[in-house]
């Protein structure tokens, strides 16, 4: 289950490159490419590394001036589609 508390990682079955203003994945196991906007692309560069998803919605909220309500509710609903695809792995404070 997603929470503000989990730990966020990419999957390792994936290739990313920036590209322009967008960030680019290939799913390797599916060969299906998705592109990431401005503020998809930034989360995903912060999740590269394992990242909890406070960090990441301080990041964003500090960064793009928004409430943290609506900071919080589009990025664990951006996250949970990621998780969707198979795209990251989530990790919950007892399996860290």
């Amino acid at each position: 289950m997603l929470s503000p508390r989990s730990t966020i990682v990419a999957s390792k079955d994936l290739i990313s490159r920036g590209l322009h203003e967008e960030e680019v994945i290939l799913h390797l196991k599916s060969g299906v490419y998705y592109g990431l906007d401005d503020i998809g692309g930034r989360i995903w560069q912060m999740i590269r590394e394992p990242r909890s998803v406070n960090d990441i919605l301080d990041a964003i909220q500090n960064e793009y001036e928004v409430q943290r309500e609506q900071c919080e509710r589009e990025v664990l609903a951006f996250l949970e589609k990621l998780a969707a695809e198979g795209l990251i792995e989530i990790r919950d404070e007892t399996n860290q």
